[in-house]
Order: structure tokens, then sequence, then C-alpha cells
């Protein structure tokens, strides 16, 4: 199992500063990856869809995530970085695919791309995105991506972008590309995992409900020609952390240290897999989120490099 925690960016620790004094202290706790998350905007009223009900107060403030991700590569040297999730459909894909190769080249390397298409209708209004035909979106998007970083000689012709032949460069640090990872919890987007990327960014979920999705995504690698077993997992949990013992129906996301952690070890089934906890949405100030850090690290066998 690695463990990764989220790059601090929100609420209370929404200042660069925390930022780089706080990632380079996860690195030091021997954690293996940092990763950003993606918000664009607070509707005072409240949207719909948010998992779990009302989204919280302190998501309406943030970082960008891009430039976050840029200053825990400065400040790091080990861990991996990556996006869990970075909402791509709001890029032109040409204009994504430059940023994230900087990224991969300024962190030598690190980069792991995680890509999902967000929950929030508000969001795409509020940026000229139009909400139907996401995934078709997505699909070309990928597409774009996959020219750009597999050859230095670029053409795409779709449904919404055209490149002519063009020179795209540098190319990323990372062969053939950096590692793509993708979200979602419906059948269709654990089929596209299965046939087009290199790992699910999962949560930590019921366990029957966990088997079911995966068993899309092998199922569509294997339909695909690709290795099943190759697919990567990657489980966040934004942790509600609770002093006393909580229901053990809501263990996949709320209670104890312990029972967090117990339930993240369940759904870690090979050496690859990885867990993603968030802890700014249980956590304060820096020393206290550090602190909860090392605890979460000394649970699941960590605290080493």
């Amino acid at each position: 199992m690695h463990i990764g925690f989220s790059v601090p960016q929100f609420g209370p620790f929404a200042d660069p500063d925390h930022t780089a004094v706080m990632c380079a202290a996860l690195e030091a706790l021997g954690c293996h990856s940092l990763w950003v998350a993606d918000r664009l905007l607070a509707p005072l009223t409240p949207p719909e869809g948010y998992p779990g009900g009302t989204m919280p107060a302190r998501y309406g403030t943030h970082l960008d995530p891009l430039l976050a991700l840029g200053v825990a590569a400065a400040v790091t040297e080990r861990v991996r970085l990556g996006s869990s999730t970075l909402n791509a459909l709001w890029h032109p894909p040409l204009v994504l695919a430059r940023a994230l190769t900087t990224l991969d080249l300024i962190s030598r390397g690190r980069l792991d791309v995680g890509i999902g298409l967000g929950w929030m209708r508000e969001e795409y209004e509020a940026v000229g995105v139009p909400w139907q035909g996401r995934g078709g979106r997505l699909e070309e998007t990928l597409d774009v991506l996959e020219a750009v970083w597999r050859s230095g000689t670029v053409t795409h012709t779709g449904p919404l972008w055209t490149i002519p032949s063009s020179t795209v460069l540098p190319q990323p640090l990372q062969k053939p590309r950096p590692p793509l990872l993708l979200g979602g919890f419906t059948p269709v987007a654990l089929e596209r995992i299965g046939r087009r990327a290199d790992g699910w960014l999962a949560a930590a979920m019921p366990l029957p409900y966990f088997d079911s999705l995966w068993a899309v995504a092998r199922e569509a690698a294997e339909r695909a020609g690709r290795a099943p077993d190759a697919l990567r997992r990657v489980f966040r949990v934004n942790a509600h952390v609770t002093q006393a013992a909580a229901d053990p129906a809501e263990s996949h996301h709320r209670g104890t240290v312990g029972q967090l952690c117990d339930h993240l070890r369940a759904m870690c089934r090979a050496d690859t897999d990885e867990v993603l906890v968030d802890l700014q949405l249980t956590t304060d100030s820096p020393e206290e989120y550090l602190d909860l850090a090392a605890e979460f690290m000394d649970r699941l066998g960590g605290g080493h490099p």
C-alpha cells in the first residue's frame, strides 16, 4: 500500500506559505504522494449533487490546483505529485497539455495526471463549457493529450478541436507520457478507465459497491486487449475524524483514525494500491494537519521513504 495526502489548498490552508512548508513536511514524514483537488466556485445557493450532501463551506476558498502543484514540486524531491481530480474540460486540451508537460518537467518526472468530469453544473456554466456531452468532450481531450505527448509532431481533427500539423515541444520527461488516471463512479466511467487509462481515481466506499465498479473496469481492459492487473487504484478519503467510534457503516469516510485505516486496508488488495487521505475538512491548522497525518502514517504502516 502507498500512502498519499492532499496538498494544502482549501479553507484555512489556502495560503501558499502553508502549502510550501506543509508539503515539505509531509514528504519528510515518508508519504508516497501529494495530490491537489479542483474547485472553481461555491454558489451561494447550495448546488445539487455534492457526494454526501452539502458542499463544505471551506471549498469556497481555494488555490489553483496546477499552481499549487507547482509549489509542491518546487519544495519536494521524492514524492509523486498528482491531481484528484482535475476538471480537465474547463481547459482547451492543447493548453492543458502544455501546463501538465511543464509540471512533469518541473517535478523531474513525478507527475500523475488525474482527470475527472466534476459534478457541479454551475462551474461549467461559469466557464462557458456545455454541461451536456461531457463524455465525448473528455474522449477527445484524451485524444489530444495522447497526440501531444506521444509525438513531437501533432495533428488532430475532431468534432471540437483542430490542430494543424505542428511541432509541440518540449515533451514530458516520463515516457511514453505521464501516468493517466481517471475518476468516476458510473459504469460508463469505469469502462473508459479500463479501455484507455492507467488507473482509477476512486474513493473509500462500501466494499460491495467498489467490487461491482472495479469489475466493469477489468472487463473493459480485457476487451481492449489490455492487462487488467496493470491498472492502478487510488482510494481518496475526505476524512471526518472523530474521537469516539462512529457507525461502522460510515467508516469509509467517518470515524476514528483506527476505523478509517481499517477500511482503507480492506480496500487495498494489491501492492500498487494507494490511499489518498484528505485532512483539510477535519483539521484547522498546519500543526493539527501534520500531527494527524503522522498518525495515519503510523497506523497504515508508513513512516519512512
